[in-house]
């Protein structure tokens, strides 16, 4: 029933894609959603290119359906990493904080589908000139890096300025919200917070349950003044970026707060000093399970939301 142009481009079942996120999408959750249907996706985040390579391989042990892998290009390793996945033929590359043009071509060549993660109708227009295949428009509700827009008025904007096929993410994470951007005209979705909560993710229970525990407002945004804002769950770490961002501390002092912080809360559990990123709908998670068990839940519940408006009188 809900079988888009995404399905056919990127070859899954589903059109829903998980987030690729630092530290937390691993090789098992990548390849647990993909052969739940979706696509899984290998957060890069800064990793060498051997350990990203260490976690494709990982990928393909765990499954034989198409799954990618996020770039991130602040990353130091962005140029390795790239061979990497061209060497190890991936089926998807999504990118972020960066323009991939200059490594399209080979990309392409290896039979790589491109999908950038966007922010506005502008860089959307860039990036569909120089031969990307489909965006992902991610609004401000996401965690993590955030841009300026909601997906409710995001998403709409960019499909209008665009031909190729658009995913909505930010505030997605349930079958709601995936009717919702399938009518703003998105043809596929990116979940990532709803994901950290599956059963093989692989982040410390400690950050699976801090969002369990999240309500409607639990996060908080904090370096704004670096200007890469992030959306994270309100803790200690989150507190003491609010005070230094009231005193205008400078930025070195911002950056130095927050370095190793994700890495604390994911692998280590520390999740009031750690960086707990995590989207607006943390307060719609209730539980953990299989994120196959995820995907089927969400379609079953888009179908229902699709027959109950349906039902509404004229």
């Amino acid at each position: 029933m809900f079988h888009t142009e995404i399905c056919d481009l990127l070859g899954i079942k589903y059109p829903i894609i998980q987030g690729g996120m630092a530290w937390v999408a691993t090789a098992e959750l990548a390849a647990a959603v993909s052969n739940g249907g979706g696509l899984g996706i290998i957060g890069a985040g800064n990793a060498p290119a051997d350990m990203v390579r260490d976690r494709i391989r990982k990928a393909k042990s765990l499954t034989d359906k198409p799954f990618g892998v996020n770039i991130y290009f602040m990353s130091p390793f962005v140029d390795d990493v790239m061979k990497t996945v061209i060497e190890e033929r991936v089926a998807v590359v999504t990118t972020g904080a960066g323009n991939p043009g200059k490594y399209i071509p080979s990309l392409k060549q290896a039979g790589i589908k491109v999908i950038p993660v966007i922010a506005s109708v502008a860089l959307a227009q860039r990036l569909e000139k120089i031969g990307v295949d489909a965006l992902i428009a991610e609004g401000m509700e996401c965690g993590g890096h955030i841009g300026e827009i909601t997906t409710m008025a995001l998403v709409p904007q960019v499909v209008d300025a665009v031909k190729i096929p658009v995913i909505a993410a930010g505030g997605i994470a349930d079958g709601r919200g995936f009717i919702a951007a399938l009518s703003l005209g998105a043809k596929g979705v990116q979940m990532g917070t709803r994901f950290i909560c599956a059963k093989e993710c692989t982040v410390h229970n400690n950050y699976k349950n801090a969002i369990i525990k999240a309500k409607d407002r639990s996060t908080v945004v904090t370096g704004k003044p670096t200007g890469h804002p992030v959306r994270v769950l309100k803790n200690k770490l989150s507190h003491q970026f609010e005070i230094l961002e009231s005193r205008r501390a400078d930025i070195k002092d911002l950056e130095a707060l927050g370095t190793g912080r994700l890495r604390a809360a994911v692998v280590e559990g520390d999740v009031e000093n750690g960086s707990v990123m995590a989207g607006q709908i943390a307060g719609m998670i209730n539980d953990i399970k299989p994120a196959a068990e995820i995907i089927k839940e969400l379609m079953n519940e888009a179908k229902q939301v699709l027959d109950s408006i349906s039902n509404i009188p004229e």
